[in-house]
């Protein structure tokens, strides 16, 4: 292996990886198979392409080319060299709208091409769900479809011609008329005429086996169609001219609801002689909620295009008349088509989890029947998983007679394992004798390449071989794929993981309290991956700003997963690899809701650095941050504020603490506020407000930085009739609530102010476990009194409270108060709407900009938040993704220009782009002080906005 990395780096211009992190990363599609590289190699073109090829041809090594790494079928993994063609050659090398055409190269992403296409009207037809990530080379290896292939075909029908290297070097541009085609292919195709044209089911969704039918004469002889689909094992795809297609000016969507899929499958067809645009289709049992669609047990989405909005909307409604249905909508407004569109396009990873939390995985993903059977093959095809104890959630290209599942196969013991192969048999012989293709849409693989002479017979089969050895002789280009394929109940991606849970601190409530099918939960759809942010998500931060695949939530998923399998990654938790991948991921918790599949990164980070560290020095960091919560409780107890302020101005001392502290020295250490939140609270002079009591938490950074956001609220709140009162802080037997002061009494007062409540926020982010659950359990102690009365907790910061609804039960799941507590928070938003719901706030009247804390956005929501704005008349959304100092990542030392970069993709942009008078919204202390560090702006709490406009209407004194 050392001998082939020293070749490869000294004959390619890209990257050459055969180091632990660049193997992990790769080991993995979206598949259920798992198979450890040698190398990887990220080629600059197709010169370097070429070099690989010939560099592993003498050492007998295979190579695979990779795209997204979104295959489900196992072809994008390999024990060889892996080309990753994404870092490189990734390019739109031309654009001819005069003849729809474009030229491309493999590591193109879907979506970039869109964007490119769309100012001239056009667009690449085939989109698959997974459009912000696949890219044009995996389409085209693929055959990939999407849900508009009922309007526009698959891959084959958009490509035109194709630049391929072979294996042994050989470079051509495949086309129409053999053009392209390696000596003998014409030969052997003219020898076997009447197979090829009696051999293969006329199906629209045909992608299994080679599509060497392409190739007769009345097809036109076309060696570029006949290669797509080819998964890789014929040649190396370097550049591709393909053809885009015209889109509609305007869209509708027409929502259908039947009673069952049985009846939505039924009523497909007859809805194609309308000339929709789609006809997707789902049943409920894949809908996390159905409230946003019409009634129903199951829904066809079937889009419609026309030159105007009225045309496209008449179209759907026409559809609407001629169904049978139960319910019904149309929609034409673009943001909702596209949040009904979300639905259905998560479906890959929503899937992997049935209803009750069990695990659901593909391999039988994508069978396609004659559209005419669809109805009668669902039905069978539901027997079927019962005959074999199983459970699956279809749905997918409904219009196409193509269906995807997800089933809970149990893959990690032999008797699963086992069904698994049984089921698979059994399924194919189903979708054979409905006329069916075992793949519809993406690939053979491994998964089913094996029970190809099911559905073609020996022959053609034996003619796949035959087609192989052409383009390919000595078997390089990922062997074990379509032709002399591996069995498919074998390199299975979970035989590799332990048996029994790891010992671990979180509870993993939705995982059983088993850390591996936490990690397991990543199944490759790479979400993650989606640049830019769509829409108001957040997730991945890191890997928008890197662009590495170790920074994205699957990559670090993927590290996760060979450190629990232990041969690659062999180091355990105490692995360097894992670490540094972890070392910039954000704690953004944006995976946790943008992830269809739920992997939440910052709880497994937090898991990580607790085992990481067990024992060992920790970072100065995780000391001078996580401690932060001591740190400021000690200035405040001395009343040395503006001494640490003044020592903090002075430029070498300041250069001096956050050097020992591990302080990135791009940063302005914070000011800390003279007088603490609580000891306002305690000099103030009581309003007396009757209203429902709500407890206000006084978090460490409004506490001891941002005091004016604590002042605010209590304004604000007990303007709206509410009663607020403070934590206790010492834990009395009977301690009263809602005195309007510290639950203490003042003789202890002394004693009191030893013990705050806290959330271990800094604690958890920087993996302490231990002492995030001994100021937990401290927590819940004082917190008694207050649960015992069943007040509201509201909560100010956002990652605050984040952490005491999410990390406090998960940390304390055997500590029931947890939960209660949990339930209890609030926020500010929320205590107004829901305690004060007749109080109306003032008229601010103002446009807003800024952006949805990142920890609301996963964690909390912030629909009451949209709410009380538009009452005071705040207008304009607020920007998704992260501000990217997160806490303490963006002061840790290394991690600046990170984050910087996140606040630069769609924060800085949104601000500096806003007109005079717009309220700057930032409700966490992390995004005020970016948005003051980074721009110079004062970003202000919801909670300030609305005292600042009481006090303007005089409604506050």
């Amino acid at each position: 292996m050392t001998n082939l990395a020293a070749e490869l780096r000294a004959a390619v211009r890209g990257e050459v990886g055969f180091d632990v992190t660049s193997r992990a990363l790769v080991t993995m599609d979206a598949s259920n198979y798992r198979r450890v590289p040698l190398g990887v190699v990220a080629p600059r073109d197709a010169d370097d392409v070429a070099a690989v090829l010939e560099i592993c041809r003498r050492h007998g090594v295979p190579v695979v080319a990779r795209g997204g790494g979104t295959s489900i079928a196992g072809q994008a993994t390999g024990t060889g060299v892996v080309l990753d063609f994404t870092r490189h050659m990734n390019r739109l090398l031309e654009l001819d709208p005069g003849t729809r055409t474009a030229v491309v190269q493999p590591g193109l992403v879907l979506d970039r091409l869109q964007e490119a296409a769309a100012p001239h009207g056009l667009r690449f037809g085939p989109d698959p769900s997974t459009h912000g990530r696949c890219t044009l080379g995996g389409m085209i290896g693929n055959n990939s479809c999407g849900s508009h292939s009922v309007a526009w075909g698959t891959t084959a029908d958009s490509v035109r011609e194709l630049a391929v290297v072979t294996a042994r070097g050989d470079r051509l541009w495949l086309g129409q008329g053999w053009a392209g085609a390696p000596e003998g292919l014409r030969a052997l195709v003219e020898g076997e005429l009447a197979l090829l044209r009696t051999g293969f089911p006329d199906l629209p969704r045909r992608i299994s086996g080679y599509a060497l039918d392409a190739l007769l004469p009345e097809n036109g002889a076309d060696v570029a169609r006949a290669f797509c689909g080819s998964e890789g094992t014929l040649g190396v795809l370097t550049e591709a001219v393909v053809r885009l297609v015209e889109a509609p000016r305007a869209r509708a969507l027409a929502v259908l609801g039947y009673a069952d899929e049985g009846a939505a499958a039924e009523a497909a067809a007859g809805l194609l002689p309308y000339g929709p645009l789609t006809v997707e289709g789902m049943a409920a049992d894949l809908v996390r909620s159905a409230s946003v669609l019409p009634r129903g047990g199951a829904w066809l989405f079937v889009e419609t295009g026309g030159e105007t909005e009225g045309q496209a909307r008449a179209r759907a409604e026409a559809i609407v008349r001629a169904a049978d249905v139960v319910d019904a909508a149309v929609v034409t407004d673009p943001a909702a088509q596209r949040a009904l569109w979300r639905i259905r396009e998560d479906a890959s990873g929503t899937a992997t989890r049935l209803p009750d939390g069990s695990e659901a995985w593909p391999g039988w993903e994508d069978c396609a029947v004659p559209l005419a059977r669809l109805g009668a093959y669902l039905r069978e095809f539901r027997g079927l998983l019962s005959s074999h104890g199983l459970r699956g959630t279809p749905y997918g290209h409904f219009g196409d007679g193509c269906i995807h599942v997800r089933i809970d196969f149990d893959l990690m013991t032999e008797a699963g394992i086992g069904r698994f192969r049984r089921f698979s048999e059994d399924l194919a012989e189903l979708v054979v004798a409905h006329g069916g293709s075992l793949s519809g849409e993406h690939g053979d693989g491994q998964a089913r390449a094996e029970l190809l002479p099911k559905m073609y017979g020996a022959p053609m089969v034996a003619l796949f071989e035959r087609v192989k050895g052409l383009w390919d002789p000595d078997d390089l280009l990922n062997p074990g794929m379509l032709v002399r394929p591996a069995p498919l109940d074998t390199n299975l991606r979970f035989s590799v993981l332990p048996r029994e849970p790891v010992p671990v601190a979180f509870g993993y409530p939705a995982d059983g309290g088993d850390f591996s099918a936490a990690v397991r939960r990543c199944v490759g759809v790479a979400k993650c991956r989606t640049t830019p942010a769509a829409g108001a998500s957040v997730m991945c931060p890191s890997f928008r700003a890197t662009g590495e695949e170790e920074h994205s939530t699957r990559g670090r998923a993927r590290l996760l997963h060979e450190m629990l399998a232990g041969d690659l990654v062999t180091d355990g938790w105490g692995s360097p690899e894992v670490r540094d991948a972890l070392d910039l991921c954000l704690s953004c918790k944006g995976c946790r809701s943008d992830c269809p599949v739920g992997v939440d990164m910052a709880t497994y980070k937090a898991e990580f650095l607790h085992h990481h560290y067990a024992g060992r020095r920790r970072p100065a960091a995780h000391y001078a941050l996580g401690w932060l919560p001591v740190w400021l409780r000690w200035v405040a107890r001395t009343r040395t504020a503006a001494l640490v302020n003044g020592l903090a101005s002075v430029r070498p001392l300041a250069s001096v603490a956050r050097r020992l502290g591990g302080i990135a020295p791009e940063r302005e250490i914070p000011r800390l506020a003279r007088e603490p939140f609580s000891r306002w609270w305690r000099r103030r002079r009581l309003e007396g407000a009757d209203g429902d009591l709500v407890v206000l938490w006084p978090d460490t950074f409004t506490e001891h930085l941002s005091p004016s956001v604590g002042q605010a609220a209590v304004r604000v709140l007990e303007a709206a009739g509410l009663k607020v009162a403070l934590p206790p802080t010492l834990h009395l037997s009977a301690p009263p609530i809602g005195a309007g002061r510290s639950a203490a009494a003042d003789p202890l007062r002394a004693l009191a102010r030893r013990n705050r409540v806290c959330c271990g926020l800094t604690y958890v982010s920087t993996g302490q476990l231990d002492r995030a659950r001994a100021v937990l359990r401290r927590t819940l102690d004082l917190m008694g009194p207050v649960l015992e009365a069943g007040a509201p907790v509201v909560v100010l910061e956002p990652s605050c409270a984040a952490a005491l609804r999410t990390d406090l039960p998960e940390l304390l799941h055997d500590d029931p108060r947890a939960a209660r507590l949990a339930s209890a928070v609030v926020t500010f938003a929320e205590a107004l709407e829901r305690y004060a719901p007749d109080w109306t706030p003032p008229a601010v009247n103002r446009p807003v900009t800024g952006q949805t804390h990142c920890h609301q956005h996963a964690v909390l929501g912030d629909e009451a938040d949209r709410r009380l704005r538009r009452a005071a008349g705040l207008t304009g959304d607020l920007t998704g993704g992260c501000c990217g100092l997160a806490g303490n990542f963006g002061f840790e030392n290394g991690h600046y220009e990170v984050s910087a970069a996140c606040a630069e993709e769609q924060l800085l942009p949104a601000v500096r782009e806003a007109p005079d008078g717009t309220v700057i919204l930032a409700d966490g202390f992390s995004c005020r002080t970016q948005l003051e560090q980074l721009a110079g702006v004062r970003g202000r709490h919801l909670a300030e906005v609305l005292a600042a406009a009481l006090e303007s209407d005089g409604r506050l004194p």
